[in-house]
């Protein structure tokens, strides 16, 4: 078979498998599988089954829009969301019955999510959307008549949307967000319910235990089932929720809720051990918290000392489960552009990986004798699903989503290159070569720089392996970085950033050019440089303080801090990463705003922004476009509809592609003369 070069429309081509599940009895592992619609310009996601013993995974459901699968405690039920009826709702699935439906078990009138089983198997606890009113109207125990038919049902439909639309014009905001991701938010937050699984003639009744204006977590269960803990907001009343979560232990059979954490750190996602005994859960430290690295912490079920176990190793936890014994978790960290599988004990003794090597671990699961499940993505391949028995030390591939679109394509290798900055520190960094390649010429650079400023990048990046196999496909070099500020490298390289977001990170960034430039293969003259969000703020910072670039594209940046400081849903978050407030000291933020250089940018600056962006709204791309052309700067903003800060992970495909089609066109332009 002859190979082909990446193509931006091989976008769609792509298969991504998430949320593994292990069954109780360790013989199965229900997934989530994701593939593009190009007819419908969207995503679709089912559920499959991969059997632990090995063979070919069986598709499960095909509604195109189903999640979060989730065994019964018998693992003869399969619960999940599904969205096939428009407002999501959580379907019961028997495994092993031929011709078997999913049932509908919730009917919630604004939809549920997070499905969680009680250990008997006779309840699912449930996140519903509910306002005070609907709460108050549930407490009166007051229910709207059955329709008389279908057309009934329809108008009423009709009614409450109309209803709803109304109700929010004009829009009164009285709390910081009052928007975010696509969208603006409403009053109906996220309350936990429990429900009976059983079939009757007489559906039953969801039990609603929270009644507070606030957003809840997925409810976790207690192994006596007593007891639901979850994390939300302390003060409903006040602003930001993600800053101030507290955890609650909440009583299954009346709802009444103990808080357990205090004010010092924002804490989150509790898990109880399997003997009961103890929680863990996420915390951060509120002083300076967006630059600290997330604690995995335990506290005894009764109330005691809490305990961070990897401030030691000093990486950040992502996702983490209790061992089988109750005596450790495992967890999910990145290092030095890897994130691999750890194991931390409650007697203190060091943490150790369990699965290691270059790799994205994402989720993961674990059977107390079966083994652990879990996706990863790879430099070779995007994403897959892997079964590491316990009698085995070698991990096993259980899905190949993939290879057929991998045999048929020209995927180049990558390669480590680590250099010391002017301050000091080491830096790692990755480059790959173009499609190609050969020794002795010299090829344009395609420079790529991470968002967060906290993110750290690997070869194993999924959301970013596309895109850098294109840039290479279409002939450039493609050199990534780790500058001091990312995550993977310790909470000390991760915090030296405050105060200074540009000087600090172009050092970095700048010193990896030049050492790429010193191994002979790259043409000075020809250079370009691409990033998002805080990648964007990078990309326009160097080239209004450098001239050694032909063509730069910044998506979705953060151009002037002090407007973003008043219309981002995250307003604490310049603040915290300088200092004071924008009314302390605004000229300290406008110098350290790439607004305020604009005026000297002289490199071709493509802008990419999408005009539903409530994390970085597109305000911040169109004055740096006014800025720059008013100034005799060459520039081009290209605004895509209905999107958000999401556009080149999630957004719409024929977005992405657009997105990816723009940009290397731009690249291409200055640097090749096309």
């Amino acid at each position: 078979m002859t190979k082909q070069p990446i193509t931006a429309e091989d976008l769609t081509k792509l298969v991504y498998v998430e949320d593994p599940r292990i069954s109780p009895d360790g013989r199965w592992i229900a997934y989530v599988q994701m593939t593009v619609d190009r007819f419908d310009n969207g995503y679709k996601r089912n559920i499959w089954l991969a059997a632990t013993e090995g063979g070919d995974p069986l598709q499960l459901t095909r509604g195109g829009k189903d999640s979060s699968p989730r065994w019964s405690p018998d693992s003869r039920t399969l619960a999940f969301v599904s969205g096939r009826d428009e407002k999501p709702q959580i379907y019961l699935l028997r495994i092993g019955e031929p011709g078997g439906e999913a049932r509908a078990l919730t009917s919630m009138l604004n939809g549920a999510s997070s499905p969680a089983w009680s250990p008997d198997g006779t309840q699912i606890a449930f996140l519903a959307g509910m306002n005070a009113d609907g709460r108050a109207k549930e407490d009166r125990g007051e229910e709207d008549p059955k329709p008389a038919d279908k057309l009934d049902a329809k108008q009423r439909k009709e009614r409450r949307e109309q209803d709803e639309t109304k109700r929010w014009d004009p829009r009164v905001v009285w709390r910081i967000p009052y928007r975010s991701g696509t969208s603006y938010l409403s009053d109906h937050f996220a309350q936990i319910y429990v429900m009976p699984t059983s079939e009757s003639a007489e559906k039953p009744k969801p039990r609603r235990l929270t009644n507070v204006d606030a957003d809840h977590n997925q409810p976790e269960w207690t192994p006596d089932g007593a007891y639901i803990l979850t994390a939300r907001m302390g003060n409903p009343e006040g602003d930001e929720p993600w800053r101030w979560s507290n955890l609650y232990r909440i009583r299954v059979e009346d709802g009444a809720h103990e808080q357990l954490t205090d004010e010092s750190h924002s804490s989150f996602a509790p898990i109880v051990s399997p003997d009961g005994e103890w929680i863990a859960f996420a915390r951060l430290p509120r002083e300076r918290l967006s630059e600290r690295i997330t604690r995995l912490a335990v506290m005894p079920s009764a109330g005691g000392e809490i305990r961070d176990l990897n401030v030691d190793l000093d990486r950040a936890v992502y996702t983490f489960l209790w061992t089988p014994d109750s005596q450790g978790l495992l967890f999910t960290a990145a290092s030095w552009g890897d994130i691999e599988l750890y194991h931390a004990r409650l007697d203190g003794s060091p943490v150790d990986k369990v699965i290691s090597g270059t790799l994205h671990i994402e989720q993961f699961d674990v059977h107390e004798q079966a083994g652990i499940a879990y996706t990863a993505s790879t430099p070779a391949n995007p994403s897959e699903l892997f079964w590491r028995a316990s009698s085995v030390d070698a991990a096993a591939q259980m899905t190949h989503i993939n290879e057929k679109f991998l045999e048929g394509v020209t995927t180049q290798e990558t390669h480590e290159l680590r250099w010391t900055a002017p301050g000091g520190d080491e830096i790692q960094g990755w480059y790959m070569l173009p499609v190609g390649y050969e020794e002795g010429k010299q090829y344009p650079l395609a420079l790529n720089i991470h968002g967060g400023p906290h993110v750290m990048w690997g070869p194993a990046m999924k959301s970013m392996w596309h895109e850098w196999q294109f840039h290479a496909a279409r002939g450039y070099i493609v050199l990534y970085c780790n500058p001091r500020g990312a995550d993977g490298y310790g909470e000390g390289f991760q915090m030296a950033l405050h105060g200074s977001w540009g000087p600090v990170a172009m050092d970095d960034i700048m010193a990896g050019v030049d050492a790429l430039i010193a191994k002979g293969f790259v043409d000075t003259e020809r250079m370009a440089v691409t990033g998002g969000s805080y990648g964007g703020y990078m990309t326009a910072w160097i080239v209004a303080h450098s001239d050694r670039f032909r063509a730069a594209a910044a998506q979705r940046g953060v151009y002037n801090l002090l407007g973003f400081t008043g219309t981002t849903d995250i307003p604490s978050f310049i603040p915290t990463e300088f200092g004071p407030e924008p009314w302390e000291d605004p000229m300290f933020l406008w110098q350290n705003s790439p607004l305020a250089h604009a005026h000297r940018i002289k490199t071709p600056l493509l802008l990419i922004h999408s005009e539903n962006d409530f994390r970085v709204p597109i305000s911040e791309g169109e004055q740096l476009f006014s800025y720059v052309r008013r100034s005799g700067g060459t520039t081009r903003l290209v605004r895509f509809p209905r999107e958000g800060h999401e556009l080149t992970r999630t957004g719409e495909p024929e977005h992405r592609i657009s997105s990816l089609i723009h940009i290397i066109e731009w690249f291409d332009r200055y640097c090749r003369g096309e």
